[in-house]
């Protein structure tokens, strides 16, 4: 019988752990979504700007070419012109160049695993002192868990827990949290804060 609810209880326990990371995968992919689509429109109106500009060149070419009794467009205004066009197009390359590799930053977190977390500790919602079996002898036996936020990294992080009286070091955090990848946080994962206080 107890063999019977501990296979229950696990089956319970996996089930419930399954939706909580498909949902902060599509959460991921739908904030990438949301910034794929916002480099398009920006590449979409910057094209629409030059198709604009590149009429005005041609309308201008052809009043120059065309006998009138006033001069509507001299050739320093024609020049200038030319110039700015020859600047926006060069700031458009830079912008697409940024744009494509921003895409390519993008691809690349979209396809990195996520970060698991250590199998050893136990999350909580709350910030209670909490005993764990350090990986390293130096990582304090007691700390907090962290729900990471959007926009956190690890320096705001590192910066929150001094401001709450936690001192701690950036080697302490990694080391604390050994499969954490410090480049890719992602809002809703938990992380700990060993507090060297509690040695």
């Amino acid at each position: 019988m107890k063999k019977i609810s501990l296979l229950v209880l696990l089956a319970l326990l996996s089930a419930s752990l399954a939706p909580a990371q498909e949902s902060a995968t599509q959460q991921q992919i739908d904030k990438l979504s949301g910034q794929i689509q916002d480099l398009t429109d920006t590449v979409e109106n910057q094209r629409k700007h030059i198709d604009a500009l590149e009429k005005e060149i041609a309308d201008l070419r052809d009043k120059v070419n065309t006998p009138v009794v006033n001069d509507y467009a001299n050739r320093a205004e024609l020049k200038s012109l030319a110039e700015q066009v020859q600047e926006i197009d060069r700031k458009r390359k830079e912008d697409s160049e940024m744009i494509a590799d921003k895409i390519q930053n993008l691809v690349k977190i979209a396809t990195a695993p996520p970060p698991e977390a250590p199998p050893h500790r136990i999350s909580s919602t709350t910030s209670k002192p909490r005993v764990v079996e350090p990986a390293v002898s130096d990582i304090p036996e007691k700390g907090y868990e962290y729900e990471i936020k959007p926009g956190d990294n690890l320096g705001l992080i590192l910066k929150a827990c001094r401001d709450k009286g936690v001192k701690i070091t950036l080697s302490q955090l990694k080391a604390a949290n050994p499969k954490m990848n410090p480049d890719v946080l992602i809002p809703g994962r938990k992380i700990f804060i060993p507090d060297a206080n509690a040695k």
